[in-house]
């Protein structure tokens, strides 16, 4: 079967039933073997992670059986599985519980994500929230919004450019090498304000919906940006690398930077990264 976009309900849902099955029934719940670190004290694998993802590659593979299918548990039991995804004729790359550190820690700011991508080009995006039981989703040429609990769809829009003095954003300086490291975190204070949720898939809500100006990131996995990135630019956002190239599912790294447009984004890379 080939992608459409009269699949985003069947995928909407996919992601709504492994939130109730695996994620939800373990959230607030997880006992201490349960938890797990991946690379470090605040990167963390729960059986929410694994079990989620397990239930959401079964489905697809019943109904997509020549798809690439990219979970982010899974690859990191196997980077390998990454190869390909630039050139895949379709591919489904799911991040089962962003915000793990969140969900473990039990704090109720996690999302589901999915990103659609059909040979090199993110077509579809979803980030679904368990606990506000709604969706956001972008389909490429669509547009992008919020579907409710109660089935209304809320169209969003990113905020209206502004000067960095009158901007919120979020900046992970935190990932960043030194010297980078340290102007970033200095440069920061810049903007009006700051958030950080360590959840891309709220961040990019926010961002999305015009709550919030701009983000920085460094770390580029497809799990955590696909969806993000098309939803935002459905949006009317703006989002390149840090050397102002293009996003693409193959790249995982050269840094992001999201604005609400091209003018904007040159701003702030002027700006966040000054001496």
């Amino acid at each position: 079967m080939t992608f459409d976009d009269t699949a985003i309900d069947w995928l909407a849902k996919l992601l709504s039933d492994a939130a109730i099955a695996e994620i939800m029934p373990r959230f607030r719940r997880l006992d201490e073997g349960d938890i797990r670190q991946k690379t470090s004290a605040a990167d963390l694998v729960t059986e929410a992670d694994v079990s989620a993802e397990r239930l959401i590659t079964v489905r697809l593979r019943e109904r997509y059986p020549q798809a690439m299918i990219v979970g982010e548990e899974a690859c990191s039991d196997d980077p390998a599985l990454l190869q390909g995804l630039g050139e895949a004729d379709l591919a489904f790359v799911i991040d089962p519980v962003d915000g793990t550190f969140n969900f473990a820690s039990g704090v109720p700011l996690f999302g589901v994500m999915l990103g659609v991508v059909v040979k090199g080009e993110t077509v579809a995006g979803i980030i679904h929230d368990p606990i506000g039981k709604d969706w956001l989703i972008g389909a490429r040429g669509a547009g992008s919004h919020i579907r409710h609990a109660h089935g209304t769809l809320e169209k969003v829009h990113v905020a209206e450019p502004a000067p960095i003095s009158q901007m919120t954003g979020a900046v992970s300086w935190q990932y960043m090498p030194e010297p980078e490291r340290s102007r970033l975190a200095r440069n920061q204070t810049k903007s009006l304000s700051q958030f950080g949720y360590r959840c891309a898939a709220h961040e990019y809500r926010l961002l999305a919906s015009g709550h919030a100006h701009f983000v920085v990131y460094n770390k580029l996995m497809p799990w955590d940006h696909l969806a993000g990135v098309l939803i935002h630019a459905e949006a009317g956002g703006y989002a390149a690398r840090f050397d102002g190239s293009a996003y693409l599912p193959s790249h995982v790294g050269g840094g992001l930077l999201v604005a609400p447009d091209k003018e904007t984004w040159r701003e702030l890379r002027r700006e966040l990264w000054a001496e």
